[in-house]
């Protein structure tokens, strides 16, 4: 059974004329809820995340500064919105949704969060619309509760996961990989374990033939025992802010190449949504939702 977690903060309202398109998180559950894709037994909420799990991924200070709402306005610009309770909060449950979806994945091969991917959140910082990195904290509990022993990171969002990677730098249980467009934002990039970096206006062709390359070197040099993605649909030719020239089946088969090399190597995997911005809001969902639409194939 699918197993997805949603909350309605998810979609926490931003101020008026902000880009992030935050609807979206409402409108993933309710189209695939409409299609018969999936019911309502298929969604759980999750409840926010203790603060112990916080701090074993992130900077108590920091944290501290997030929870009291005392980060520097600087800090806050990096973030890219004001800060309030709320969206702490969200973000809390969107990390505590990530970690009960790796129990899920392990009963059912794969399971989802309507939001997450928050990889630009590092050890001490927050940016480009991240405060916490919700599948580095669900990686560290995993690590710290021994419930897997080697975790791969597919990072295929169209940003580098800096965040991601600074956090696992120095952990060689975790190797993160992150295929983005290389001219394009965070400018300052982290190292990760695999970085594949993609000139502007890459194509279906190009992309889908590197990610196959990548994802065989992955598996075979790390063999994981649990695997996150970050399915963020900015790729796409449509995207504002993605710069890259994807069409929306390539997307679609993007998906399908990694949850098929779960299936073949027989790992668990959590799947986080990331970004989308393309001026029409239906591109994104849908596109969204085909991630859904093919784990339901593969894995039912």
């Amino acid at each position: 059974m699918l197993k997805i977690a949603y909350h309605p903060i998810y979609a926490h309202p931003l101020p008026e004329g902000h880009r992030f398109p935050m609807l979206k998180y409402e409108l993933i559950p309710a189209q695939l809820l409409h299609e018969g894709t999936i019911t309502e037994a298929n969604i759980f909420a999750p409840d926010a995340l203790p603060e112990k799990d916080i701090v074993a991924t992130h900077d108590k200070d920091y944290w501290l500064a997030l929870k009291n709402l005392t980060l520097p306005y600087k800090e806050q610009r990096r973030i890219g919105f004001p800060l309030d309770a709320q969206l702490v909060e969200r973000e809390i449950r969107i990390a505590q949704g990530t970690i009960d979806c790796t129990a899920f994945a392990k009963e059912f091969g794969v399971a989802f969060n309507v939001a997450g991917g928050t990889h630009h959140a590092g050890s001490n910082w927050g940016e480009g619309f991240c405060l916490l990195n919700d599948q580095a904290i669900a990686a560290n509990y995993l690590l710290n509760n021994n419930l897997a022993k080697r975790i791969l990171i597919i990072d295929l969002d169209v940003h580098q996961g800096n965040g991601t990677a600074q956090i696992f730098a120095n952990e060689p249980s975790v190797f993160t990989f992150s295929m983005h467009g290389d001219k394009n934002f965070p400018f300052r990039k982290e190292q990760s374990d695999l970085d594949i970096a993609l000139a502007d206006e890459t194509g279906d062709e190009e992309f889908l033939s590197k990610l196959s390359e990548a994802l065989k070197f992955v598996f075979e040099k790390h063999k994981p025992d649990f695997v996150f993605y970050l399915s963020g649909v900015d790729v796409l030719a449509s995207d504002k802010l993605g710069k890259l020239s994807l069409s929306k089946n390539a997307c679609k088969q993007r998906d399908q190449l990694v949850f098929e090399a779960c299936i073949k190597n027989q790992v668990p995997v959590q799947v986080s949504m990331g970004g989308g911005y393309s001026e029409d809001i239906k591109i994104i969902v849908d596109a969204h939702c085909n991630t859904f639409r093919v784990a339901r194939d593969l894995y039912s």
